[in-house]
């Protein structure tokens, strides 16, 4: 586990996200709660991993699930109490585990209090608090900015006969980081669990703060670019200059570091959604020590796995972000999961698991894994009727949605709602996790879940892994082949992409590496040449 003491502790870390909602009931509403995260920390504790991150638990109407917040610094009823949550960070310390949370600055709900106030006029003490705009002359929003939740990103209000802003649902209004009021306040809020003992935050779409203060149209997207937005949403079609990733951004996330910094070993990552500039953005935001921590981006959250892709990922990052850290991560709660995204029809979403979490491991960054693909969970297949994601709903069917991922855990095969809830779930179990619960893997030493508790060792026992450099070496089509380095431990990474086996010979004058003690997917090595079954992994220590 990591040191309490340790300013950088989070270099190189593993963090665990929990998605609350999903996690563990103990009320019996259906819905999980903090003291069913706590209730279940030993079993993140025995993977090895560093830290936990929490999505919002914060008051809210939950229309988006709670990245709507009404108040920033109360637990939702649905999730317990502060108390609550006060004894999970005591018990997640007491095993060694860091406490990361998920903070929503950009936007809030249209219930929290400072947007009530702000809508009442245009001239009370919160009237700038939001982002507010005449209409044009002929009452249309005043530019095409759009919604990433479909539609134009403008509501008119009755009340002040004006449009607001919202990046996301019309109930999420986005807040005016112009105003430095609005920044002290959500800094305050930040302020109030860093005093509870939290060890760090997930800043959820961190290049949305700030907007450009002329309204300028976004252009088109160039013809062929790249965005991270499905083809059913509209939102993709626009080259996103002025509705985020504001040079006056900076100057908060400054102020945000200077806050953490005054309580020592804190950390952020920040979510940075930006489509072809993601890299970019996560070199501006991270360089230097007085921003953030670290970030992550969508690259490797997607639908395309192969050594090419990877290889370009992560070096285009090296060669984007010069003192900077990533974080990296394969699934989430937004995005379909990952052995369901890569596993090819008719193989083994299991060796899918395996593959991608030693992957994972050996890349250069911090890693992030996400409550279930410890067990191999795939996508869950929702019928409409029983989405809970206003995303999904709006896109239908086009786009479902991403309830999918967001299905409880199953805990014991043979229990009731797989042992996650005693009362009918918020989304149904998936039929296909119960075979996978986590009690079924505990007694199996060739499960995913072994696999996980014997990669993450690996990785914290190799001090190459955790923080060493990475460099690449032509490996061929499917092969992902490179050099992890620290001044005293240089490891040997291959990894076979393909179905089928295939050889690597080390380059001459490479040196003499010595196979480790990795998990075995059944690679040899005689002499400089490496036989890699399908699918498999190498990783080797130079001697």
């Amino acid at each position: 586990m990591t040191d309490a003491n340790n300013a950088d502790w989070w270099r190189g870390c593993v963090i665990y996200q929990v998605y609350p909602r999903s996690f563990q009931d103990t009320t019996g509403n259906g819905i999980g709660d903090l003291n069913g995260i706590s209730q279940r920390l030993r079993h993140i504790a025995s993977l090895g991993v560093d830290a936990i991150w929490l999505s919002p638990f914060f008051k809210s109407p939950m229309a988006d699930m709670g990245y709507d917040v009404s108040d920033y610094c109360e637990v939702d009823p649905l999730f317990g109490t502060i108390e609550d949550f006060d004894m999970l960070i005591a018990e997640a310390h007491r095993l060694g585990l860091k406490v990361m949370i998920d903070q929503v600055l950009s936007h809030s709900s249209d219930r929290h209090p400072w947007f009530v106030q702000s809508r009442a006029s245009r001239d009370n003490a919160r009237a700038d608090w939001y982002v507010w705009a005449d209409p044009k002359p002929d009452g249309n929003p005043p530019n095409n900015w759009l919604s990433i939740f479909g539609g134009s990103a403008w509501e008119w209000d009755s009340l002040r006969r004006q449009y607001y802003l919202h990046n996301f649902l019309a109930s999420q209004p986005d807040l005016n980081f112009h105003n430095p009021d609005v920044q002290d306040a959500l800094l305050e809020t930040v302020r109030f669990w860093l005093e509870r003992g939290v060890d760090g935050f997930r800043l959820d779409t961190v290049n949305f703060y700030v907007h450009d203060k002329q309204l300028r149209d976004n252009p088109p997207m160039p013809p062929g670019a790249a965005n991270d937005i499905p083809d059913t949403n509209p939102y993709g079609y626009q080259e996103h200059l002025y509705d985020k990733t504001q040079k006056e951004n900076l100057d908060f996330l400054k102020r945000f570091r200077a806050l953490l910094d005054e309580y020592g070993a804190r950390t952020s990552v920040g979510e940075v959604g930006d489509g072809t500039r993601s890299l970019q953005t996560v070199a501006t935001y991270t360089e230097g020590a007085d921003r953030l921590h670290m970030c992550y981006t969508f690259d490797l959250l997607g639908p395309e796995f192969s050594a090419a892709h990877v290889r370009k990922s992560v070096e285009a990052f090296e060669e984007a972000v010069k003192d900077g850290w990533i974080c990296w991560a394969f699934s989430n709660h937004d995005v379909v999961r990952h052995v369901s995204r890569w596993t090819k029809p008719g193989s083994d979403t299991g060796q899918t698991a395996r593959f991608a979490v030693t992957l994972l491991s050996c890349l250069r960054g911090s890693i992030c894994l996400y409550q279930g693909e410890e067990l191999g969970f795939e996508e869950a297949d929702i019928a409409f009727e029983d989405l809970r994601d206003p995303y999904g709903i709006r896109f239908w069917p086009g786009f479902k949605g991403r309830d999918g991922c967001r299905t409880p855990m199953a805990w014991q095969a043979q229990a009731l709602n797989a042992g996650f809830s005693a009362a009918k779930p918020w989304l149904p179990v998936q039929e296909s996790h119960r075979r996978r619960a986590a009690d079924i893997q505990e007694a199996d030493p060739r499960s995913v879940l072994a696999h996980y508790r014997e990669v993450l060792a690996f990785r914290k026992a190799q001090p190459a892994l955790v923080t060493g450099s990475v460099s690449f070496l032509d490996a061929g089509k499917d092969m992902l082949a490179f050099l992890r380095k620290t001044a005293n431990e240089k490891l040997l990474c291959l990894f076979n992409f393909a179905d089928e086996p295939t050889q690597w010979q080390a380059p001459a004058g490479l040196g003499s590496v010595t196979s480790l003690s990795l998990p075995s997917f059944g690679a040899t090595m005689v002499g400089n040449v490496v036989s890699l079954p399908g699918l498999s992994t190498f990783v080797g220590q130079f001697e």
